[in-house]
């Protein structure tokens, strides 16, 4: 139970008390007074963000902030699937725009920009690309990028050709290519809106070729014959005031030869190859599968995610909490804000 104490309380004609001194609020810093066993209504001093804040039974708010709303358009691209080791290309991260009436990756519309508050904290994460390696698992998927309610599903990555190993393509924001062994495999689905389903691997007698991952904007080419499928073509996006094409699928692989391996798709994809080539850091791209020559050979590295945030300039700065890389420009009326890396916290102050 809370105690009042006070040396002297004056009372003033009617019913009014005062207090001889300035009244000074409990201090608590962020971490302190998160955790607290908090009711609606409790009101506390932030010495971490200098702020008098109450309690609405959610979540804190700051006294005497503009918390007024507005708009924040976005591309929230997230981390591209690896190369399948001796398989198929990997798939590119989900794609999920809401600028300009640009479209979104599988083919989905352009979403609603978000409307979102002053001096209010959203959270940012940049998924990290799957990572080629010719070690079990042999492939590995992208992961996740987040802004705020958006959230873009890392992409899948390329099959693996081999008994008893991971032979179809992952499912992710793009599906990664399938593999050419113990038969003609399938290419992982994509998630709807975000990205398509990888392509198919084929079996034959020589050479096996296989799919090449989905990118977000056309499905992964299926391997034919002795030529592995290429990986799907990105999406382009002038978010940042230029025409940018990301999110390209992964070549896929051939059996034991470099000739006939499938070409990485634009935006960033990887080619596949003896070792598959990794894909273009923050595009979101596949990583290209690798081959077997002398033993199996890893597939590439995905790329890495990235979150564009465009909102116009008269609004305020965005203040970026630590762990986050980012970049700023204008362009015309607007800010464009570009992060590359980490988590971390955003609000336009």
């Amino acid at each position: 139970m809370s105690t009042l104490e006070t040396n002297s309380i004056g009372k003033y004609s009617g019913n009014n008390v005062s207090i001889d001194d300035a009244l000074n609020l409990k201090s608590y810093t962020t971490a302190e007074r998160d955790a607290l066993t908090s009711a609606a209504g409790d009101i506390i001093y932030n010495s971490t963000d200098n702020r008098a804040q109450v309690y609405n039974g959610s979540s804190w708010e700051s006294l005497g902030l503009d918390t007024s709303s507005f708009t924040m358009h976005y591309l929230v691209i997230a981390g591209g699937g690896s190369g399948g080791a001796d398989g198929g290309g990997g798939g590119a991260g989900g794609y999920r725009n809401s600028y300009n009436s640009e479209t979104s990756g599988g083919g989905g519309s352009s979403e609603t920009s978000l409307t979102l508050n002053k001096n209010t904290d959203y959270s940012v994460t940049i998924g990290a690309g799957g990572s080629g390696t010719n070690s079990s698992p042999y492939t590995n998927s992208g992961s996740n990028s987040i802004f705020s309610s958006v959230t873009s599903v890392g992409g899948g990555g390329g099959g693996v050709a081999g008994s008893g190993l991971q032979n179809t393509g992952l499912d992710g924001g793009s599906g990664g290519g399938g593999s050419r062994q113990p038969s003609a495999t399938s290419g992982g689905v994509g998630t709807a809106n975000q990205g398509y389903a990888g392509g198919n691997g084929t079996y034959t007698a020589s050479r096996y070729g296989t799919g090449g991952g989905g990118g977000a904007g056309a499905v992964g080419g299926n391997g034919s014959g002795s030529a592995a499928g290429n990986g799907g073509t990105g999406v382009a996006s002038s978010i940042t005031g230029s025409s940018v094409t990301r999110a390209g699928g992964g070549g896929g692989s051939v059996y034991d030869l470099q000739s006939g391996a499938g070409s990485g798709g634009s935006g960033g994809g990887g080619n596949g190859g003896n070792t598959g080539a990794a894909a273009t850091v923050n595009t979101g791209s596949g990583g290209g599968g690798g081959s077997v020559n002398g033993g199996i050979q890893a597939g590439g590295n995905g790329g890495s995610g990235v979150i564009i945030l465009r909102y116009t300039t008269s609004t305020g700065s965005l203040a970026v909490g630590a762990g986050l890389i980012t970049s700023s420009t204008t362009d015309g009326s607007d800010t464009v804000v570009t992060i590359t890396g980490g988590t971390g916290n955003v609000k336009i102050i």
